[in-house]
């Protein structure tokens, strides 16, 4: 099964094209979008043009998962994924998947990350018959875990980071957040947040 284009009330996720570079160029230059995420700086062009290569090729390794495009009003807010584990910690690959979303700044406290988390968490449970869906980031980055816990994924474990440079907030570890397709079915949709 390849990627599928999802839709939400407000989005329409659309899976990740050449044609979206200058949009990931945007948004991984923007050091507030980047400050919880890998080296915790802007990225460059030529890092983005390399990570955009291997952001496509994950599509065709994991199918039904990959990287998907939010469209608001045509134009792109954000990138949302759903990844098989890459690290031995994250535990087996079968069956489960991790969550990922990045906005644009001036998206940013809409409601749209949430939004299309909680479709992909759906794609995933339903539609691609996901045993686990988990999502991490560091234990500092309030906003992320808050839409973490509004999707009803519960806090998992708390991790030490390893990170290359030295990032504000690092020495707080990693948290691990999760949700099981039985959570999901017997909800029939994620609890609202408290």
């Amino acid at each position: 099964m390849g990627q599928q284009v999802l839709r939400t009330a407000r989005l329409v996720l659309v899976p990740l094209a050449e044609e979206h570079l200058e949009f990931e160029v945007e948004l991984d230059s923007d050091p507030e979008v980047m400050r919880y995420l890998g080296s915790g700086r802007a990225r460059s062009r030529a890092e983005v043009e390399e990570l955009h290569r291997g952001r496509l090729a994950l599509a065709g390794r994991a199918p039904g998962l990959g990287f998907w495009v939010g469209l608001a009003g045509g134009e792109p807010v954000g990138w949302w994924l759903l990844e098989p584990p890459v690290r031995p910690d994250q535990g087996p690959v079968e069956g489960q998947a991790e969550l990922g979303y990045r906005l644009l700044r001036r998206h940013w406290r809409r409601g749209l990350a949430g939004e299309g988390a909680r479709e992909l968490l759906r794609h995933g449970f339903e539609d691609l018959g996901l045993r686990r869906v988990f999502a991490e980031t560091m234990a500092v980055n309030v906003a992320s875990r808050a839409t973490m816990a509004a999707l009803g994924m519960r806090h998992v474990r708390t991790f030490a980071l390893d990170v290359d440079e030295p990032i504000p907030g690092a020495e707080h570890g990693g948290v691990e957040h999760a949700l099981t397709r039985e959570e999901w079915d017997g909800r029939g949709v994620p609890p609202a947040a408290p």
